[in-house]
C-alpha cells in the first residue's frame, strides 16, 4: 500500500480524528521505527513500526457509527474519570468509538459515535460549517428583538461575536417558550451563553441534528448503528465542495430566520 501521513494511519486506527492525532504527534508520544515522528512524515503500517507512547498501534478497525440520545446527566467522554455517568456506560461497541463534539452535561439529544477520523474532522471543524440543529426552551417568553439580536450574532462574555444562526418559534406554554435554533459552529456552551448576554435563560437543550443525520424517534438513553444510507449521506456532505471564504466571518452569507408562529398551549 502507498505511505499515508501518520495522523491519517492513526485515525483510521482509531485514535481520534486527525487534528486530535496531530496533537499526538506534536506532543512527541508518536515514534516511527523507533524515532520521535514528526508532522507531516509519511509511513506505510504493514511495513513501518509505528508506535504510540512507546506501544504499537492497533491494525485499523472497522469503521462504526453510532447514534445515541444522551440524557441529561451524562457526560459526553468515553472515558470514566471521576464518578459520573459517561458514554460508555450507555453504548458498547466492539471498537474504540469517540464522540463528534460534545454536549454539556446539562444537554441532551444527539451525539454520533465513530472511530472515522476524517468524518469527525470535517463535522467538527469549523472551516467546514456543517449545521447543528437545536430544539430549546427558554424560560418566558423572549421578545422579537431579543431573537433578531440573537440571529445576527452575540458577543459573548470573552468578546468574540457569534456567527449568524437561524432561530425559529415553535411554540409558547406554561412552561415557557420552545425554539429551533440551527448553527453552522459550536463554541463553548455558547447557545447557554448566548441566551444571558440577551437577558434570557435556558431550560432545557436538545440537539437534534448534525448536517444529515438526525436523532429521529430514539429515547433519552437509547442508541443505534447507522444505516448504510445515512453513512453514505454524511460522507456526501462532508464531501461536498464549499467555497467558503478566508475571512474571520466565514459564515457571514449564512441567511438566518426567525419566524413566529404565535403562541400554542
Amino acid at each position: 500500500m502507498p505511505p499515508e501521513r501518520l495522523q491519517k494511519i492513526l485515525a483510521q486506527s482509531g485514535y481520534g480524528s486527525r487534528r486530535h492525532c496531530e496533537t499526538l504527534i506534536r506532543a512527541g508520544r508518536v515514534q516511527l521505527n523507533g524515532q520521535a515522528a514528526h508532522l507531516g512524515e509519511k509511513a506505510d503500517p504493514t511495513i513501518d513500526r509505528i508506535t504510540l507512547d512507546h506501544e504499537p498501534i492497533a491494525h485499523a478497525e472497522e469503521l462504526t457509527y453510532i447514534v445515541l440520545n444522551k440524557p441529561r446527566g451524562v457526560e459526553s467522554t468515553v472515558s470514566k474519570r471521576g464518578s459520573g455517568v459517561h458514554l460508555s456506560d450507555l453504548v458498547t461497541s466492539k471498537e474504540r468509538i469517540y464522540p463528534v463534539g460534545r454536549l454539556d452535561v446539562d444537554s441532551e439529544g444527539l451525539i454520533l459515535l465513530t472511530n472515522d477520523g476524517e468524518l469527525t474532522d470535517r463535522l467538527t471543524h469549523p472551516r467546514y460549517g456543517h449545521e447543528k440543529q437545536y430544539r430549546v426552551l427558554i424560560d418566558g417568553y423572549p421578545t422579537d428583538r431579543q431573537l433578531s439580536d440573537w440571529q445576527r450574532g452575540v458577543v459573548l462574555d470573552d468578546g468574540v461575536q457569534t456567527a449568524p444562526a437561524s432561530v425559529r418559534y415553535l411554540n409558547k406554554g406554561a412552561s415557557g417558550t420552545w425554539l429551533r435554533i440551527t448553527m453552522r459552529e459550536g463554541r463553548k456552551r455558547q447557545i447557554r451563553r448566548s441566551a444571558a448576554k440577551l437577558g434570557l435563560r435556558v431550560k432545557r437543550l436538545q440537539r437534534v441534528r448534525i448536517s444529515t443525520l438526525r436523532i429521529g424517534n430514539l429515547a433519552a438513553g437509547e442508541w443505534r448503528q447507522l444505516s448504510k444510507g445515512e453513512i453514505a449521506s454524511l460522507r456526501r456532505a462532508i464531501l461536498r465542495p464549499r467555497n467558503i471564504p478566508k475571512s474571520s466571518n466565514h459564515l457571514a452569507s449564512y441567511r438566518p430566520t426567525i419566524t413566529n408562529t404565535g403562541p400554542t398551549s
